[in-house]
């Protein structure tokens, strides 16, 4: 096993740049670079991705390069078809168990790799340094092709991808085991994801023009087009991870997965995760079992932004913050809101997942910024705050972390009700007589709230004035139509005089 593995890096390390790259070129690898470069990069496949068929190869290419035997060598340019090598392991039933890459390694999760990427394919392996971003409603169990360049083979707009994997015993048991989302829909998955081909951060999902994927014999439907309501904006794809799942054969049978793609200059990679998605009440749970922030940090950041800033000329003694998600305009449950951001306004966890559950686009609703899952914290102090003040939709934050709550206006604009006070004509020491009592107790004929007098014993009676009618009151407004309404049939009518006597002073 062990003297194998030298035996095949010798033999590498004693190849021309010809025979490196024709045995790149065998399993789909960059065959650019300088000699060292190339050399490096067979050390590896040898050391990680051996095969009985590479190891094969390498005897050949040493054989033909040194003249040791005559025996007959593969074309380069005729890369042996995937199926062809896959079923010489399938006829016997079993998978040869002699490991190449060292004792640790177990060599059926190797051969696993072999058949995924991906040497007889069109498709090349790109370095390890092509990574798709996390997703937050998928858990990736497993990788069964890794990141893998989309190649034109000739100069047609429309070119075609195959690649061929099989999945594992354990791999068939944990889809046909987990629950289901919806009819149909397994929670664990296998996807294909798609992106740039580009090195220099993570990649997020992103289609090629004219796509279509083939999976054994029936094509996967791919998201359409979101339609575009502002005029000269082209419809949007929403590019997400495709399922192909429900169109594998879940047993050890290899399945053959055919891209159809548009080649217009820029370059695309292909790659196979087995995942699990997960829900929006999930990633709830999860987020408040680890992303819950502490009261206290929560009320020293609040003192840290209103501190007085010495360069600053205006000096902040409070913020407020709304207690209503801007999201739904509903009160806020669950708090939260993204570390990075730079306010303390929040908005609802529940209804954020849920819409990037159905649209993902991980937005601030408050300052349009990303605020991805993995940033998203619930606020303590805020989640406290809810639980004690249920009668406020507006809280304000004071300088030295305290809170209170903000009624509105209506509520502080209220007041009890007024005491009624009579007024009448002074006596000869210049105080008010005292109203007149009937038999039931009531005062003397006060009309229907508003003042009125009345006359007893031939002498005017008090008049009572209820302080706690305003101007505005709907009574007075339908007393002013009917006079109005008098002026206009019997012509203007002389002004009326204030029934109060003169000396009077308004209540306090």
């Amino acid at each position: 096993m062990a003297a194998e593995l030298v035996e095949a890096k010798n033999m590498v390390m004693s190849f021309r740049v010809s025979d490196l790259q024709m045995l790149l070129g065998f399993v789909g690898r960059s065959k650019s670079g300088l000699k060292h470069e190339l050399v490096t990069r067979a050390l590896q496949l040898v050391q990680f991705d051996c095969s009985p068929e590479l190891f094969k190869k390498i005897k050949e290419l040493y054989e033909t390069r040194y003249k040791k035997n005559t025996e007959s060598v593969p074309q380069p340019h005729r890369p042996l078809d995937p199926l062809t090598m896959h079923s010489t392991y399938d006829r016997a039933g079993t998978v040869p168990r002699t490991p190449l890459a060292g004792p640790n390694i177990d060599y059926p999760v190797l051969y696993g790799k072999y058949l995924n990427g991906l040497g007889r394919l069109p498709a090349k392996t790109l370095k390890p340094e092509v990574r798709l971003v996390k997703l937050p409603f998928f858990n990736m169990l497993d990788e069964l092709l890794k990141p893998t360049e989309l190649v034109p083979q000739n100069n047609e707009k429309l070119q075609e991808s195959p690649c061929i994997f099989a999945l594992t015993p354990r791999q068939v048991e944990l889809i046909r085991n987990s629950r289901e989302l919806q009819p149909g829909v397994k929670a664990v998955q296998v996807v294909l994801r798609i992106c740039y081909s580009d090195t220099s951060c993570p990649q997020e999902d992103q289609y090629p023009p004219n796509i279509a994927v083939k999976v054994n014999h029936s094509y996967c439907s791919v998201p359409g087009y979101y339609p575009s309501n502002k005029p000269g904006v082209e419809p949007k794809r929403p590019c997400r991870p495709i399922n192909l799942t429900h169109l594998m054969y879940l047993s050890s049978a290899t399945n053959r997965i055919t891209v159809t793609w548009g080649n217009y200059g820029k370059s695309y990679s292909v790659a196979l995760y087995l995942v699990r998605q997960l829900t929006s009440s999930e990633l709830l749970q999860r987020l408040k079992t680890i992303g819950v922030k502490h009261p206290e940090l929560c009320k020293a950041l609040v003192k840290e932004k209103l501190r007085l800033d010495p360069d600053s000329e205006i000096a902040t003694t409070g913020v407020r913050v709304s207690l209503i998600c801007p999201l739904v305009k509903m009160r806020l449950s669950v708090p939260c809101r993204a570390e990075t951001c730079a306010h303390l306004q929040c908005f609802d966890a529940v209804f954020y997942l849920q819409m990037n559950e159905k649209k993902p686009t991980w937005m601030c609703p408050v300052c349009d910024k990303p605020a991805p899952y993995d940033q998203l914290i619930i606020d303590g102090l805020l989640s406290k705050i809810l639980s004690e003040c249920e009668d406020a939709d507006e809280i304000e934050y004071l300088v030295d972390g305290s809170w209170c709550p903000i009624r509105a206006e209506k509520e502080r604009s209220c007041s009890p009700q007024g005491t009624i006070l009579v007024l009448g004509p002074s006596d000869a020491n210049g105080l008010l007589p005292t109203p007149s009592v009937n038999g039931s107790g009531a005062l003397g004929s006060t009309g229907g709230g508003g003042p009125a007098s009345s006359v007893e014993n031939g002498k005017p009676g008090a008049d009572v004035v209820d302080l706690t009618l305003d101007s505005s009151s709907s009574s007075e407004d339908e007393e002013e139509e009917e006079e109005d309404e008098d002026e206009d049939e019997e012509g203007p009518r002389p002004k009326r005089r204030c029934p109060f006597q003169k000396g009077l002073v308004p209540a306090c």
